[in-house]
């Protein structure tokens, strides 16, 4: 069965972007922690530099899941990466479809009638892979939604004082997470959380 899982780079004190949207810092792992390249495939390739444990760890996430669900500031940041996002079909929650979308051979959808017609389109279309899912906002309103199944942060060696954080305006707190797998990096500790269902 299909799960969905949020992937998200976060400072050490909880921010996903500084106050000006930027995710420098967050990201840098990627591009500056090891020699082990990995390519990222889709319309907009990336290659990333990192550690061995953290290209094992990409190569993990890459294989693992068949769609993705983001909200639409994190489709705008993204410039809607090149139409073809690199793990597969994409669904965006939005309230308007942006002016130019959607393209002729893009995999990128907009979902305009709620999260929930959003999970199920986007669980549909990984065909019982599971669904990542990308933006802060996203995320909080999965979680207050009842409808994550687990977390993972890649927790970046900074912190930002200020920003976006991740894990504001939760409707339900304490939310009590199950044990987590952990994977150091270089630069970055990966982490993963079972969602215990309310």
């Amino acid at each position: 069965m299909s799960k969905v899982v949020a992937i998200m780079s976060m400072s050490l004190d909880g921010y996903v972007a500084d106050p000006n949207d930027g995710v420098d810092e967050v990201f840098d792992w990627y591009f500056h922690s090891g020699d082990v390249e990995f390519h990222t495939g889709g319309s907009d390739p990336m290659t990333f530099k990192v550690s061995e444990p953290s290209a094992e760890h990409l190569r993990g996430l890459w294989s693992e899941f068949g769609a993705m669900l983001t909200g639409r500031r994190t489709f705008d940041a993204a410039q809607g990466w090149g139409g073809n996002h690199a793990w597969g079909p994409a669904f965006v929650l939005t309230h308007h479809v942006p002016d130019g979308w959607p393209r002729p051979g893009s995999t990128v959808h907009f979902v305009t009638d709620g999260i929930e017609s959003a999970v199920n389109q986007a669980k549909a279309a990984a065909a019982g892979r599971s669904v990542g899912v990308h933006g802060a906002d996203t995320i909080q309103q999965l979680l207050n939604a009842d409808l994550l199944d687990e977390i993972h942060v890649d927790v970046a060696a900074v912190l930002l004082g200020s920003g976006v954080r991740l894990f504001d305006h939760l409707a339900a707190t304490p939310a009590v997470l199950g044990d987590p797998t952990v994977t150091p990096g270089v630069g970055v500790t990966h982490l993963r959380y079972p969602v215990r269902r309310a």
